[in-house]
């Protein structure tokens, strides 16, 4: 929480972060990092950031504790910071996203600002101190950056307006069109809390970029498989599964503009052949969807691909990994 680098300021980390840094032998190591840079304000070049941003991912938790990861979209500027302490969002969800019922005062949100043509990313984590017809502010409470490993270089194309509004279609089950929207993806985002007991007091609540060669995440029944690669050590996300094993993935229809909402339960494979025969991975973790919903033509931007990340070279696929167990069988 703090960005001191002072050992009377409590850890920066909440337990289940530590614990996996501790497994890993990196908890003096973390704590010192993350006293100095997760910072309780936004720096000046985050603030511009944000502001020149078109689009936004948020994690929020609904009152039943399930995590959502959610896309707010609107021309560059519909964020703004006043104040290092304070992001406004002028943009609403759409009809039927699970967002729009977690937007009130008080709420706890994980927002992620990735800017594709660039490969940059910033976290900012708070709560909402306001809701108005127009959007929603945060303060600030957690504020850091991230490298950009494993994001794709794409460029934004706004579409033209739709002839209809977009439309929600819930589901209990994973249909056709998700299972290869999923199978094919290139990049996901997943939204997790250290707590769901109170979901109005949720902490720890966090919104992270995945992202690997098409194929990636797998798909074992109806469970996915997502790999976990080396990345800054922090370990938002799977600190949070450890101790609350719930999470929302969001992926995106470049093409169409569609977005996939799914919400499930997560378990954590720390090692075994599985994660041996995943190229690049050193854990994997499961997420087994509970219910979701397809949000038609919800995105008013296009993507136009630029190309991989070059650390993609020492990763592999779902696929690769299968025949691989296979073979040593």
């Amino acid at each position: 929480m703090s960005p001191l680098d002072d050992a009377s300021v409590s850890s920066p980390w909440h337990e289940g972060e530590r614990t996996i840094q501790a497994r890993l032998g990196l908890l003096e190591r973390m704590d010192r990092i993350g006293r100095r840079n997760i910072r309780s304000q936004m720096p000046d070049q985050h603030r511009i950031f944000f502001a020149q941003l078109p689009f936004l991912i948020v994690g929020s938790v609904d009152r039943h504790g399930w995590p959502w990861a959610s896309l707010l979209a609107a021309p560059p500027g519909f964020a703004r910071s006043p104040d290092e302490h304070t992001l406004h969002v002028a943009a609403q969800p759409v009809a039927g996203d699970p967002l729009a019922e977690s937007l009130a005062p008080g709420a706890p949100l994980g927002i992620l600002g990735i800017e594709l043509p660039t490969r940059r990313r910033n976290r900012m984590n708070g709560h909402i101190t306001a809701v108005n017809a127009a959007g929603f502010s945060v303060a600030v409470e957690q504020s850091f950056g991230n490298c950009p490993q494993y994001i794709q270089r794409r460029e934004y194309v706004w579409a033209a307006p739709p002839a209809h509004p977009a439309r929600a279609e819930p589901f209990t089950e994973l249909d056709a069109s998700a299972r290869r929207l999923i199978a094919a993806a290139d990049t996901a985002f997943v939204a997790s809390a250290s707590r769901a007991d109170d979901p109005t007091t949720a902490r720890g609540i966090d919104v992270s970029h995945r992202g690997g060669r098409p194929g990636f995440i797998g798909l074992d029944g109806d469970a996915l498989v997502i790999p976990d690669y080396s990345g800054n050590r922090f370990f938002n996300t799977l600190g949070n599964l450890l101790v609350n094993p719930r999470a929302g993935l969001l992926f995106l229809d470049f093409e169409r503009g569609d977005l996939l909402q799914i919400t499930g339960r997560t378990e954590i494979v720390w090692d075994g052949p599985e994660v041996q025969a995943f190229a690049g991975a050193e854990r994997l973790w499961r997420f087994y969807p509970a219910h979701g919903r397809w949000l038609r033509g919800a995105l008013p931007l296009r993507f136009e691909f630029g190309d991989f990340s070059p650390n993609h070279a020492a990763t592999g696929t779902w696929q690769e990994a299968k025949a691989a167990l296979g073979a040593a069988r």
